[in-house]
């Protein structure tokens, strides 16, 4: 299960890289005018003013909605999570011959909530 997961992530980053990457520009072999550098060198000072002011939005209630979503995620997750242990922990108080496959079980499904709660703190961010 753990190469299964390595796997994921090693092949989802690839994919990131691949997809994330610039593509190669061709240049003349005269090189750009000075003119042309000056023209690129406005543009990309337009665009990166541009990226700033989105990226840097004013605080708001859009913020605040993140920041209360991803704490009710963050509060779920922890809550299913105490209550998978104990329930395992009684369980096994129990039975103790059953120890193996209750913690067996315990750790699946702790990993699935940790697993649901990883997809929807990056799906508040994005949002």
């Amino acid at each position: 299960m753990q190469r299964t997961l390595t796997l994921a992530l090693l092949i989802a980053a690839g994919l990131f890289v691949v997809t994330a990457a610039p593509p190669a520009l061709a240049q003349d072999e005269a090189g750009p005018t000075a003119e042309e550098v000056a023209e690129a060198e406005e543009l990309a000072h337009t665009r990166e003013v541009e990226v700033l002011q989105a990226s840097n939005p004013e605080p708001g209630f859009g913020t605040l909605g993140k920041a209360l979503g991803m704490g009710v995620i963050i509060l779920g997750a922890g809550l299913g999570i105490g209550r998978i242990g104990s329930a395992a922990v009684e369980s096994i108080a129990r039975q103790p011959e059953a120890a193996g496959p209750i913690g067996t079980n315990m750790i699946i499904a702790a990993a699935l909530v940790e697993g649901v709660t990883v997809i929807a703190l990056i799906l508040a961010l994005i949002a």
